[in-house]
């Protein structure tokens, strides 16, 4: 056991010569009982001066205790388990299909739920369609994130983010993953609607998922909306250990999401001894004196009068 403030201590030598004292003070004043109690009972006077002592003793006691409790005891113990972090980075298609059907509103909704149920982990955002954004970089300030949303709204970006080019917007957020994140997991998941104007008949798909692969990076691919998936991004997601889905309404697409965070699930570890307070076995030692105190003072005290 060890103690934050060690030099309370010291203050145990008052209730050590309060102890010194009780112990070495003269017999008290013998009255009439005391005659009667050594011929017929003997045994009943030196349970009685044993139990006037320890009484006499409980206020010492109770006062080392509290000393005992303001030096603040600590002893070595392991924490509970310490959440690893994830680190999770939202690629958003924003190109002008994303406002038809409502597909941003619905996608907004679903990573809204699903970072809701990430708490702990690190999430970020890029915007990306004929260039990219870096719009949130990695953070666990979750409001940061959800307060963000609503201004990454398709209809508000510029003209030249009309068009969709995934591979490029997957190399960005590569290159932001490695220079953010530098421990933990490490997933991108790609939320868009249509098809890449830069991938297609094997050009780049298979580098790129090269390059994510030797990153540690996964990808999960996110098609919302009713048009036919791109076969080059899922073979990009499988190819890093992801998984491709399609979602055409509001319930599907919070669904995925849910199905993503049951894939993934948060990672514990145990962490390495550190110095936890140890008030309760002292306070609760206290607290019987106090009350075998009590019972002495108001219930059980020998008084010959």
């Amino acid at each position: 056991m060890t103690f934050t403030y060690p030099w309370v201590l010291l203050f145990l030598a008052i209730p050590a010569l309060l102890l010194w004292a009780l112990f070495l003070r003269p017999a008290g004043v013998t009255i009439p009982i005391d005659h009667h109690s050594r011929v017929e009972r003997p045994w009943r006077r030196r349970v009685l001066s044993a139990y006037l002592l320890v009484a006499d003793a409980l206020p010492a006691l109770i006062l080392a205790a509290a000393i005992v409790l303001l030096a603040g005891p600590q002893v070595l113990r392991q924490p509970k388990a310490t959440r690893e972090l994830t680190n999770i980075l939202f690629a958003m298609d924003v190109s002008g299909s994303m406002m038809a059907e409502d597909r941003y509103g619905m996608a907004k909704e679903a990573i809204e739920e699903f970072t809701k149920a990430r708490e702990g982990d690190a999430f970020g955002l890029t915007l990306f369609g004929s260039e990219q954004i870096r719009w949130i970089p990695l953070t666990t300030d979750l409001e940061a994130l959800r307060n963000a949303l609503p201004f990454a709204n398709p209809a508000r970006q510029p003209p030249h983010m009309g068009g969709t080019r995934i591979g490029a917007a997957l190399r960005f957020c590569r290159d932001s993953m490695i220079n953010e994140a530098q421990e933990g997991d490490r997933l991108i998941v790609l939320v868009s609607d249509g098809m890449s104007s830069d991938l297609g008949d094997g050009f780049a798909e298979g580098d790129i998922a090269q390059e994510l692969a030797d990153e540690k990076i996964t990808v999960y691919h996110v098609h919302v909306g009713s048009d036919q998936m791109p076969q080059e991004v899922v073979d990009i997601a499988n190819q890093t250990g992801g998984q491709a889905f399609a979602a055409k309404d509001k319930a599907a697409l919070k669904g995925v999401f849910r199905y993503i965070d049951r894939m993934r699930p948060a990672k514990f570890k145990p962490s390495g001894t550190v110095p936890m307070d140890y008030f309760t076995p002292i306070a609760a030692a206290m607290l019987a004196l106090l009350g075998l105190h009590g019972i002495g003072l108001l219930a059980a005290r020998y008084t010959p009068w």
